[in-house]
């Protein structure tokens, strides 16, 4: 016994040597991500839809580490292959994937279009299947990998006007116990991360408008929306060496928001 307690030390949070691809990687949360991984030690490979990569790239050189880029849609399968291609070719391996990319499209159930479902089910939950099984099956044959999805306080709620995105957070959940159950025997753990309300440049309309904002900050039990910082921590854990033995579980970064009535 003593000899594993005197094997841990605070290098399991260490990424130095490893690979992180994270989708959306070059704003908003996934910038959040890439940017703790390179802080944390990580070559990030960061597949993206909007063109800026400018802020990205100067984070993550800043700290001494290599970044790489690949534009396209998630939603197309050849770029899916690509992303995974291009990055094996890259750095050789892929050993941390983040499924961040997503969209939200607002409507009215009675007049939701069903194009707009559509597609937010195909960025939201079956990118993340695809681009979690190819790179999955790689880190298999590495013999170790993680994968984190990115779930939501929808995940566990529903809200009026976002039907596609609250079935796709759900789906994520789901997504995540098959492939923990799927490629657990092979030393690839999946899990997902849940942030729950934070204040950023997306949400800035939202917070302005005085019911919705009290309506959420009153049912935060810490009393705040979150920071792009509160999510740091979390997402290093569930890439490095310290979450080893969690696997198929959704850790809520939330500020007790989904233990609150």
């Amino acid at each position: 016994m003593n000899e594993e307690i005197n094997r841990f030390s605070m290098d399991y949070f260490r990424l130095e040597g490893r690979v992180a691809i994270v989708t959306g990687g070059n704003q908003g949360l996934g910038m959040a991500y890439a940017a703790a991984f390179a802080k944390a030690g990580a070559d990030l490979y960061i597949p993206h839809f909007a063109e800026n990569v400018d802020e990205i790239k100067a984070i993550v050189e800043a700290e001494g580490r290599k970044v790489a880029f690949l534009q396209g849609d998630l939603a197309d399968s050849e770029y899916v292959d690509r992303v995974v291609e291009d990055c094996i070719d890259t750095y050789g391996r892929i050993d941390i994937l983040v499924n961040n990319a997503g969209m939200s499209r607002f409507g009215a159930f009675e007049e939701y279009r069903d194009e707009d479902y559509r597609a937010c089910m195909e960025l939201n939950l079956n990118a993340c299947y695809f681009l979690g099984r190819k790179v999955g099956l790689k880190m298999a044959e590495q013999g170790s990998g993680k994968i984190i999805n990115i779930a939501s306080a929808l995940s566990f709620t529903s809200d009026k006007h976002c039907p596609p995105y609250t079935i796709a957070k759900h789906g994520i959940l789901g997504l995540t116990k098959v492939l923990a159950n799927e490629l657990g025997s092979k030393n690839v753990q999946a899990n997902a991360l849940a942030p729950g309300f934070l204040a950023t440049e997306v949400n800035a309309e939202l917070r302005a408008d005085e019911k919705f904002y009290n309506k959420i900050t009153d049912r935060i039990s810490l009393g705040r929306w979150g920071r792009l910082d509160d999510l740091m921590g979390s997402a290093v854990f569930l890439a490095s060496q310290a979450s080893d033995y969690v696997n198929g579980w959704t850790l809520n970064v939330d500020g007790g928001f989904a233990a609150t009535v």
